[in-house]
């Protein structure tokens, strides 16, 4: 198997209101939506799949998990004003956004929940992973 990801599908309770988050809010353009599921490129290759719970639930056979998901999705930045810049959008669509903080490991980074408690890095990370990551 190839060492890539393709899609990370987050089972979201409302479409429309994910939707309103991601692409009205955030400024994202989806590649496809319909009532059921909203995909936006993220990456070279890489989509997030914003999909209804139902649906999800459908295709998979069983419920996702309730409660904090363990796993943060991480959008990096060149500086430290472009992190404070993205936090402070999200707390305006509504977003619990947690400021950011120069960390142990060199870098300045805080936090965002979307719509569903999706866990949000906004970072700056200084080290050849931050290097690799920026287009």
């Amino acid at each position: 198997m190839e060492q890539r990801v393709s899609f990370i599908t987050l089972a979201v309770a409302d479409v429309a209101r994910s939707r309103a988050f991601y692409v009205d809010g955030l400024g994202w353009t989806p590649i496809f939506e319909d009532d059921e599921v909203v995909m936006l490129p993220v990456g070279a290759h890489l989509i997030l799949s914003l999909w209804s719970v139902e649906g999800f639930t459908s295709e998979i056979g069983e419920a996702p998990a309730e409660g904090l998901a363990p796993i943060t999705l991480a959008h990096n930045v060149a500086t430290e004003a472009e992190a404070d810049a993205v936090l402070a959008l999200a707390e305006t669509l509504g977003a619990v956004a947690q400021p950011a903080q120069r960390r142990e490991w060199g870098g300045y980074s805080g936090y965002f929940r979307d719509p569903d408690g999706f866990r949000w890095e906004i970072a700056v990370n200084p080290g050849e992973s931050g290097a690799y990551v920026l287009p």
